[in-house]
């Protein structure tokens, strides 16, 4: 696979933060990024870049023990963690009513209701070092596919040689 096909490569965090503000553009109130990997694996990096990217003001903090934050910016951006619950925990957060009005970004996407995963941008996130992370996009439904081609577009930073 090749960036083209939406793959990257993140060797810092300044990097992964990069990702997510450049795909910020392309977001509309109602999107749904979902993020997958480990802890540490670079998700709330991205969410960061993300906030800054819709010109939200102030710090990006993982939601582990608040389960979601809400962000004003361009665009409304509720951060969602959902590391602490089951599936069946997160179908009673209200989620669906979050979406419509704010940009809906979801760690530990797969516990998210299958319902709202049927039309999002999914992010997997792999550590292949201490500072180096392959981060591959996938969707699903016709807007994750069109936030899918926005990702491609992404030009990867350039590095020195």
């Amino acid at each position: 696979m090749s960036a083209v096909d939406g793959l990257r490569r993140s060797d810092a965090a300044a990097e992964t933060e990069s990702f997510g503000a450049a795909l910020a553009s392309a977001l509309a109130i109602g999107d749904v990024l979902t993020l997958h990997g480990p802890l540490g694996s670079g998700k709330t990096c991205f969410v960061t870049g993300l906030a800054r990217g819709l010109g939200v003001r102030g710090r990006v903090r993982s939601p582990s023990f608040g389960l979601i934050h809400e962000m004003s910016g361009r665009l409304p951006l509720a951060h969602v963690d959902l590391y602490r619950l089951a599936e069946r925990e997160a179908e009673g957060l209200g989620l669906e009513e979050l979406r419509e009005r704010a940009v809906l970004v979801v760690e530990w996407g797969e516990k998210l209701p299958s319902a709202l995963r049927q039309d999002a941008l999914a992010i997997e996130f792999r550590m292949l070092g201490t500072d180096s992370r392959q981060i591959c996009a996938c969707a699903r439904g016709e807007r994750g596919v069109a936030l899918w081609n926005a990702w491609r577009e992404i030009e990867t930073p350039r590095r020195p040689a």
